[in-house]
């Protein structure tokens, strides 16, 4: 699949180490992740040269391109938030990941669209991929 990854960068680049992680993750699985740019510990100092529009214009073709999403949203973002009700309105399956004990917004966790995981540590996080690609490739089967 062609996976949007989406996680803070102006809110916050505490977690880039998962960022990275969930990114070679997801490739490892025999996916495609489009937005890698949200690993790239060089990004801001990219983004730097780019304007606001040329941002948005990149993030929203690239999203645009792909079957599901997948953010990372222990760390609050407006930017992801938006990106996660983008591809709502595309009707791609969307799966939230959050760091346990994290404070996530309600309009993730009751939203019943979204698939919403917990993880403890880093390990986790292949389970949890790997159940997400399953699900939602048995969709595309079922209603294939």
């Amino acid at each position: 699949m062609k996976v949007f990854f989406s996680g803070s960068i102006r809110g916050g680049r505490e977690l880039l180490s998962v960022y990275q992680y969930l990114c070679t993750l997801i490739a490892s699985l025999g996916h495609e992740v489009l937005s890698e740019h949200v690993a790239d510990s060089e990004l801001e100092n990219i983004e730097s040269l780019m304007t606001e529009q040329e941002i948005f214009a990149r993030d929203m073709s690239l999203l645009e391109h792909s079957e599901c999403l997948i953010a990372e949203v222990t760390i609050p973002s407006i930017g992801v938030g938006y990106e996660i009700c983008s591809a709502l309105q595309r009707n791609m399956p969307v799966l939230c990941l959050y760091k346990e004990g994290s404070n996530v917004s309600a309009m993730i966790q009751g939203n019943p669209r979204v698939i919403v995981q917990q993880y403890s540590a880093m390990e986790d996080l292949k389970i949890i991929l790997a159940s997400f690609f399953q699900h939602v490739g048995q969709k595309y089967v079922d209603n294939g």
